[in-house]
């Protein structure tokens, strides 16, 4: 593909290089008279005596490889000066892409033909790129782009002669020797900067060979390791053997699993057997890289994906940061990278340098790329900017890290474009660190100089504000010491300053934690990480009111825990987290148990725009789209609605804790979550039941949602008040599967089915659980209804009770017109004419029994207390059953009580009656939010966390729980008056 750009050498509007110095400038000038006596674009250049003229001296006194290249290859220098560098770079990368055909399609060329072509194909794109650069004509980003094309084209075309040669040898048979790549099985995967494209200028390149010895092509597949690890050795020798051309790219194949047993080329299923069993952290970062660049690309594409949930997995790993950043260190350690100078400094490995900014991005790609896929970017900057898109990064972060990176690959290219040699460092002395400078474009080292710190200065400290926080093993002036059997007593005392009400007490519990006596901490990392950590969890804890109690219930966390050190790196590299996490041990026991039962639901609390974005439904559904794409079967799809489910309801949870969303907003938001696991389980079971039992004809099923869920009211403990609602053709016998069912048994079946799938207790816990006695008959009735038998029942048999519960029907999901119908035949009972007065006594009657057959426990069983949430509930139910026919439009289905409430009530209820109703309804709906998330069971003052006490009180605003006490009689008090009134016909 010819570029579009034409790029010329002489475009330098000025020279923009100083050369090395007066001698060497000198002989730069000498060779450039020798060359023009037969080249005669260079022997313009020269006569003209302009800023060309001095940019070639300058950037041959400087570069001793290039003054070398143009000596011995004055024709490149020429050609350089006369034609498009975009044109000749094209025809480069093209030449080494089809070294391996004849040029006249006669012969196929001998391997010394192939490698002759290579070097002479390299050669003139190196020359080209580096004037190119030199003069600041190509940006960083395109140098790297075109090396790693011509990387490419190298690879290829070798791979394609060595299939080709093994062909006509007879030692295997292509598909098509026109194409010796297509279908053979052979897979070449560019890693590091190869795979991102992003190769400098002397790079060597790194590549993983993996074959399929069941492509067809070779006639004993039980060789193919043999044979393809020869291959492989020819290959290497092709590209990296120095001959008098010179090398095309040094070769390492060490990126390959295990290398220290493997051979060169590895079959594919011994690969994904190693990634899945054995894979490195390190080797998730490498593959974020990886990409199919020679051999069989589609079969390259294929393996590739099969390795994404091996690269980004489905709970984030955050052991895996701790030990990305251990390599980092071990760089620090074993190479002397240890400070940030200029002389001498590895601009790569060393501190604030390339590999940084690599493991910057690489590190938080690892983190949130399992559920964003926007994440999966193999170049630098391209991941950059997407991380500061989805705001894991600031854009400020971004655009620091973006400049630095290119200034950096700059200064690498200038280190190694001085003798072709791979070099990172930077020179010690003066004089060569001059050259560097002057390559830069720079005036003087000083510039250089200054300019670079900053750099490293900037990288330096992004990356430690992501990796190093130090491990403290003091806390301001006082220790926390807990090896040994004794307490030690200054730690005693920072424990009593931190708030610790019996220091020697919590002491002893710590030193149970470092003796390995739980599982979460029998291993030495985990108790490393956890040393780490203590200060920070210790000053935590310390803040809240109870220290003791919140550290208590932590160690009970604790001791239940697998394993230990996800959660103490997760800890260790989240601050924000650290803190939530006491909260919850302060004031959520449920949601305590939850994160010890299932650590993974703690995975999503990394995302930065967590407690920003709302959850909404459009938003939940965005996420578990995503996360359901890989599902591969009917299992696998419901235990990922699990995971999905018990995650986003802790998330919701944690919002709600944290006062991100109110009571109100979590119900919708539950109610939300549930919509969209009832519509996948349901389409789930629909695919599964078809496989077996096939479909009904003219069969229709629809679900509807009742109660809390109806009126999208649910809170973190709610069940799903079900039901399923079916129609088929009249003369349909049965289904048309291959066990075929009756019309009765078949849509059992499917009720059924869809109860399992939501409800039943497998290791990644229930999606919902499911309530099914709000349907026709309750327990009696078929578990699954027709259509018709529901509108007959509605109609002519329910009780008011029963069309008190359909005010607050809704229809969730399935299909489209059964859905359509259902609806009608909803509204067309609500609208029906009622007596007034005989619905408000069924109403009081209904009340007046529950009140005898379930009394309240205390004033804090705020759904059964005297004016509590089922008066304000009946209330609303009341008025939606005898609203005039031209009001009901104002709570359609799906409404909330208050909302129901503030419509319905208008001009029925006392403005200052609705007023209190609503503020009750609030308050009411708040506080049994927050205490179904953080407690199983009812709320006993004299039991519950002292925490739990104190977000009660922030979310009524009232200053002591006694407060709190009186606004709740208060306002239960005045509901059930307006409930009495508005039903006094009925008393």
């Amino acid at each position: 593909m010819v570029t579009d750009k034409a790029t010329r050498l002489g475009d330098l509007g000025s020279a923009m290089l100083k050369p090395f110095n007066q001698t060497e400038a000198r002989a730069a000038l000498a060779a450039l008279k020798e060359m023009a006596a037969d080249q005669s674009a260079v022997a313009q250049i020269l006569a003209e005596d302009g800023p060309l003229k001095a940019f070639l001296v300058a950037a041959f006194s400087l570069s001793p490889f290039l003054k070398e290249i143009a000596h011995l290859h004055p024709q490149l220098l020429n050609a350089a000066l006369s034609a498009p560098l975009e044109e000749q770079l094209e025809a480069a990368v093209e030449r080494a892409r089809t070294a391996w055909r004849s040029e006249d399609g006669s012969s196929v060329p001998s391997e010394a033909a192939v490698m002759a072509s290579l070097r002479k194909a390299k050669r003139e794109a190196a020359f080209l790129l580096a004037l190119a650069d030199l003069a600041k004509l190509f940006t960083p980003r395109q140098t790297t782009d075109w090396l790693s094309r011509l990387a490419d084209a190298a690879v290829a075309a070798a791979i394609d002669h060595l299939l080709l040669a093994s062909h006509l040898a007879a030692r295997l048979t292509l598909n098509d020797p026109e194409q010796p790549s297509t279908g053979s099985g052979l897979i070449v995967i560019g890693m590091g900067k190869l795979g991102s494209g992003e190769l400098n200028y002397s790079s060597d390149i790194d590549i993983v060979v993996f074959f399929d010895p069941d492509a067809g092509i070779l006639a004993d597949p039980m060789e193919a390791s043999e044979f393809y690890g020869r291959m492989m050795r020819r290959l290497v020798r092709i590209l990296q053997e120095r001959t008098g051309d010179g090398y095309v790219f040094r070769t390492d194949l060490r990126l390959r699993p295990d290398p220290g047993s493997t051979p060169l080329a590895v079959s594919v299923e011994a690969g994904l057997i190693y990634y899945e069993g054995r894979g490195q952290n390190w080797e998730r970062a490498a593959y974020i890289k990886a990409r199919p660049m020679a051999g069989d690309l589609a079969a390259g594409e294929v393996f590739l994906r099969q390795l994404v949930p091996f690269v980004f997995r489905k709970y984030l790993d955050y052991a895996a940061i701790a030990d990305i950043h251990s390599i980092k260190r071990q760089i620090h350690a074993h190479k002397g990278h240890g400070a940030i100078a200029v002389k001498g400094h590895d601009v790569k490995l060393g501190r604030g340098g390339i590999r940084e900014i690599e493991f910057f991005v690489q590190t938080q790609q690892l983190i949130a790329g399992g559920r964003m896929p926007s994440l999966r970017i193999r170049q630098t900057e391209e991941a950059l900017r997407a991380l500061a898109e989805a705001h894991w990064i600031k854009p400020k972060i971004a655009e620091e890290l973006i400049d630095a990176y290119w200034f950096l690959r700059d200064a690498e290219h200038r280190i190694q474009m001085v003798r072709d040699e791979q070099l990172h460092r930077l020179p010690e002395t003066e004089a060569e660190l001059k050259r560097i400078a002057y390559l830069a474009g720079f005036d003087d080292t000083a510039g250089f100089a200054a300019r670079l710190e900053t750099v490293l200065r900037t990288v330096e400290q992004r990356y430690a504000e992501l990796f190093e926080q130090e491990a403290k093993l003091s806390h301001g002036d006082g220790n926390l010491v807990f090896t040994g059997q004794n307490d030690d007593p200054e730690t005693l005392k920072t424990l009593e300053a931190l708030g610790f009400e019996r220091p020697a007490d919590m002491s002893r519990v710590i030193r149970t934690w470092h003796n390995g006596r739980y599982r979460a901490t029998q291993s030495v990392e985990a108790r490393e990480r956890l040393t780490a950590v203590m200060p920070d969890l210790l000053t935590a804890f310390g803040r809240s009111k109870r220290a003791d109690e919140a550290l208590l219930r932590f160690d009970g966390f604790l001791k239940a825990l697998p394993a230990g050190i996800q959660l103490f790196s997760l800890l260790g590299n989240n601050p924000g987290l650290l803190s939530l996490l006491v909260t919850i041990m302060s004031a959520a026991p449920r949601l305590a148990d939850i994160i010890a039962a299932r650590p993974h639901v703690f995975d999503g609390m990394l995302d930065p725009g967590l407690m920003a974005e709302l959850p909404t439904k459009a938003y939940l559904g965005e996420r578990l789209s995503g996360f359901l794409g890989g599902a591969r079967h009917y299992e696998e799809t419901l235990d990922r609605l699990r995971i999905f489910a018990a995650e986003q309801r802790f998330l919701i949870g944690i919002r709600l804790l944290t006062g991100a969303i109110d009571g109100g907003q979590a119900g919708r938001a539950f109610a939300d979550l549930a919509d969209l696991m009832i519509s996948e389980a349901f389409a789930a079971v629909l695919a599964e039941v078809a496989q077996t039992n096939g479909h009904f004809p003219g069969g229709r099923v629809a679900v509807m949602g009742m109660g809390k869920l109806g009126s999208h009211e649910l809170t973190a403990g709610s069940d799903v008040d079900l039901i399923l609602l079916y129609d088929h053709s009249a003369e349909a016998l049965e289904s048309d599967g291959p066990k075929p069912l009756d019309a009765g048994r078949y849509f059992t079946r499917l009720t059924q089915r869809l109860i399992a799938a939501l409800s039943a207790p497998m290791a990644e816990g229930v999606i919902f659980e499911v309530d099914m006695r709000l349907r026709p008959s309750g327990n009696k009735g078929p578990v699954a209804t027709r259509i018709n038998a529901f509108r007959k029942y509605q109609q002519e048999e329910a009780w008011t009770w029963e069309h008190m519960a359909l005010t607050r029907a809704r229809m969730i999901c399935g299909d489209d017109s059964l859905i359509e119908e259902a609806q009608e035949v909803i509204s067309g009972v609500l609208a029906a004419p009622r007596d007034q007065e005989r619905v408000a006594t069924d109403v009081a009657k209904m009340r007046k029994l529950i009140e005898t057959e379930k009394p309240p426990r205390d004033i804090w069983d705020l759904k059964l207390i005297p004016g509590g949430l089922i008066d304000l509930e009946f209330l609303a139910q009341y008025l939606r059953l005898v609203a005039p026919v031209g009001t009901q439009a104002a709570s359609p289905a799906g409404t909330r009580t208050a909302d129901a409430l503030a419509s319905l009530g208008q001009g029925r209820l006392d403005p200052n009656d609705l007023d209190a109703c609503l503020k009750a309804l609030a308050l009411f709906t708040d506080l049994s939010q927050m205490i179904r998330l953080c407690i199983d069971g009812p709320f006993d003052p004299k039991d519950v966390p002292a925490g739990l006490t104190e977000f009660l009180c922030r979310v009524a605003d009232c200053p002591d729980l006694k407060s709190l006490e009186s606004e709740v009689r208060r306002l239960s008090k005045a509901v059930r008056k307006v409930f009495d009134k508005t039903l006094r016909p009925a008393s």
